[in-house]
């Protein structure tokens, strides 16, 4: 029912007579409203009812391979959440254990990262790597400000140099806190920043360099390391020094346990910062994301504020406040449970589906693959070329049989390319993606019935493009 500016809604919930309490009669006379508080409260048991009914619709978490985020924890994480919903993260005086176990998941990142001195380390809890984005990107900034002062009290305006294909959350940082974004678009076969894009747009007022682990239009990693080699020339030639700052948001609890050769994180004296998800491959639950620097000289001390805690001081500088413990103390369970032999364990066998189903859609002749799922267990595929079909059309169609597969177009560069994504996630087994194999293969022949892509007839298109 469409509503005109004036109208009022009366629309109502209906309420089954069976799921009130012992009165049905009394549930048969309930009819809450949907967009306004109820005069009087109902049972818990029917408020329950209505609501789980209604999420029903919902779609199945196993079948979402669009999403990065965790779809599954064992019971006992989330029994550990349940006793923790209450509890504040910034109260650390009322909860010093919860915040202990905060800090220990720091020591454990920064070991994982190879920080400098990771019993020391600096480093934080957030809401989610977008979070952890924004406070590694204001650290730049004000350490950049601190260094051209005079230049800045002028006019000069900061820029931060990454590739078009960063998470949105970068360009909401350049929007809200007045930085410049120099993006690299992408060309031909290459989807992400590389070092020679990345070097042709720094200059001196260019406060760093972001560099993706991960990229979530394909899964492929950046090359952090030859960013990091053309910065270090870069200065030799014009004492300009620009850091990097690493979005780990999955890559960063992959390539610790998949790649541990590759260079990426602080044994790269480059890399002042590092950011990941906590509830993408760190198999926690939403939301929970951990942002660290190299050192205390990488944060400046405005940006840290003093809570007491337990007669001392303890810093804090997250942006958020107010925030539930119970994520935290589930990752910090999830380190317990798994260690590092557990760790490459899980996301190997992620790595290993994705390879399979990408060399498996490959075979079925109709697809081109655009990553292999070799990096993070991502991978990205289009229509081979002469199609009948496009992969909104294959998207499309396989959401008929529950599963959300996305498909997208790629950003500046590439507006050329549309894509089908594939995420594998912890609890993405084997044998789905056999399933998701078959019913791809049953839709086949249909889909190749087709004259042309759907949209070329005017069917609207549903693009899916989740971070």
């Amino acid at each position: 029912m469409a509503l005109h500016h004036g109208d009022t809604d009366d629309r109502r919930l209906t309420v089954n007579p069976l799921i009130g309490d012992a009165d049905p009669l009394g549930a048969m006379r309930l009819s809450p409203p949907v967009h306004r508080l109820a005069d009087t409260p109902i049972p818990p048991d029917t408020a329950y009812q209505l609501i789980h009914d209604e999420l029903m619709l919902d779609g199945n978490a196993k079948l979402n391979l669009a999403t990065f985020v965790t779809t599954s924890m064992e019971v006992q994480a989330e029994k550990l959440m349940g006793e923790c919903l209450d509890k504040n993260m910034i109260d650390k005086d009322e909860y010093p254990q919860t915040a202990e176990l905060e800090r220990r998941c720091v020591a454990i990142l920064a070991d994982l990262w190879h920080a400098p001195d990771p019993d020391n380390a600096v480093g934080c809890s957030t809401t989610g790597s977008s979070e952890a984005c924004m406070l590694a990107g204001l650290a730049l900034k004000r350490r950049w400000m601190r260094r051209n002062a005079d230049r800045y009290a002028a006019g000069a305006r900061p820029n931060l140099v990454m590739g078009v294909n960063v998470q949105v959350c970068w360009e909401k940082f350049c929007t809200f806190w007045e930085v410049e974004a120099r993006t690299a678009p992408m060309e031909g076969e290459r989807f992400h920043l590389d070092a020679e894009h990345a070097v042709a747009l720094c200059d001196e007022d260019t406060i760093g360099v972001v560099g993706i682990l991960g990229s979530t239009f394909d899964g492929s990693y950046e090359p952090v390391a030859e960013i990091c080699a053309a910065l270090d020339a870069f200065q030799e030639r014009t004492g300009i020094d620009v850091p990097v700052h690493v979005d780990g948001a999955s890559g960063g609890m992959v390539a610790p346990f998949l790649d541990p050769e590759l260079l990426w994180d602080f044994r790269l004296p480059r890399v002042s910062s590092i950011n990941t998800s906590g509830h993408k491959y760190g198999l926690v639950y939403p939301g929970v994301g951990w942002a660290l620097w190299r050192d205390k000289e990488s944060l400046p001390e405005e940006l840290v504020f003093r809570v007491n805690y337990l007669g001392g001081e303890m810093p804090t500088f997250a942006l958020n406040f107010s925030r539930p413990g119970a994520e935290v103390v589930a990752q910090y369970y999830t380190f317990l449970r798994l260690g590092r032999d557990g760790f490459r364990a899980v996301q190997q066998a992620s790595r290993d589906v994705a390879e399979y189903l990408a060399q498996e859609i490959e075979k079925l002749g109709s697809f081109r693959l655009i990553t292999r799922g070799d990096e993070l267990p991502v991978f990205a595929f289009t229509t081979a070329p002469g199609m009948s079909f496009d992969v909104f059309d294959v998207s499309r169609r396989l959401r008929e049989r529950g599963w959300q597969v996305p498909a997208y177009t790629f950003p500046e560069g590439r507006t050329d390319l549309s894509v089908l994504r594939v995420v594998c996630r912890n609890g993405f087994s084997r044998d789905l993606a056999d399933l998701l194999l078959a019913d791809l293969t049953r839709l086949l022949p249909e889909l190749n019935r087709q004259p042309v892509p759907l949209k070329d007839l005017g069917v609207p298109v549903r693009t899916g493009f989740h971070h």
